[in-house]
């Protein structure tokens, strides 16, 4: 009886967990349209979580794009199919390597970042400090945030897309003996508009994902330095798991209405 008892706790555990979060999720949604909205937060947040991550999602894109293409390379002529590396590799970056890897990325720098300094200035009582102050903490600390992550992260996807396709780009013309005009144009051939919009439409998503769950943990951490440890850790796992599972369901979302 006792382990029943135990995986009982852990589910009521859950249930509550996901609660508070569909609450903080509610809350921080239903202040974006309440005035007044501190601008000139939201482009900083934009320059900490877009342009400073900049640099790792590049450098991850484009060796990505490189053993892609290797990868892909190596099954294809099993079958004398060398041809179609130039187009999986496009698709698989612009549909899923591109928004994933971008999202695990930022979510790994941002996600951590926003919990730490969210959850010192829990333990410091920075936040409550505020409230005192008549300002709404979410309104000041979250709404920029999860707007900088939502404007950001479309745009750091599509420059991972672009250097992604040039890491496969340079990987097959370098190493596996493609051509550089037949590889781009046969690139150039198999461009889709949708699979380019289903990537950014995962990356606004993703980017949603980050900023709550980093804000969420921030907001919620308690037990000083120990406490702000814990948060941090929890942003960076339960947004790197909501990104696998969200893009799991928008990949079926999106097969489903042939999108």
């Amino acid at each position: 009886m006792n382990i029943f008892a135990a995986v009982g706790r852990a589910t009521l555990g859950l249930l509550l967990e996901i609660g508070r979060l569909s609450v903080f999720m509610v809350d921080a949604v239903s202040s974006f349209v309440r005035p007044p909205i501190y601008w000139s937060l939201v482009l900083k947040q934009i320059m900490r979580i877009g342009y400073f991550s900049l640099p790792v999602v590049g450098l991850t894109a484009f060796f990505t794009g490189g053993v892609l293409a290797l990868q892909i390379y190596i099954g294809a002529s099993r079958y004398g199919a060398e041809q179609f590396v130039p187009t999986v590799v496009l698709v698989g970056i612009l549909r899923e390597l591109g928004p994933v890897i971008a999202g695990l990325m930022v979510a790994g720098r941002v996600a951590a970042a926003i919990a730490a300094e969210l959850g010192t200035m829990r333990v410091t009582e920075q936040i409550d400090a505020l409230t005192t102050l008549a300002t709404r903490p979410i309104k000041y600390l979250v709404v920029p945030r999860l707007m900088a992550a939502i404007i950001s992260m479309p745009i750091l996807v599509a420059i991972a897309d672009s250097i992604g396709v040039f890491g496969g780009y340079i990987a097959s013309t370098e190493t596996l003996g493609f051509t550089g005009a037949i590889y781009l144009n046969t690139t150039m051939n198999a461009l889709a508009n949708k699979d380019i919009f289903s990537g950014l439409i995962k990356a606004v998503v993703f980017g949603f994902i980050i900023a709550l769950l980093g804000c969420y943990n921030g907001f919620n951490s308690k037990g000083g330095a120990q406490g702000v440890g814990s948060a941090t850790t929890n942003a960076v796992v339960s947004s790197s798991i909501l990104i696998l599972a969200a893009n799991y369901i928008l990949t079926n979302i999106f097969n489903y209405f042939n999108f």
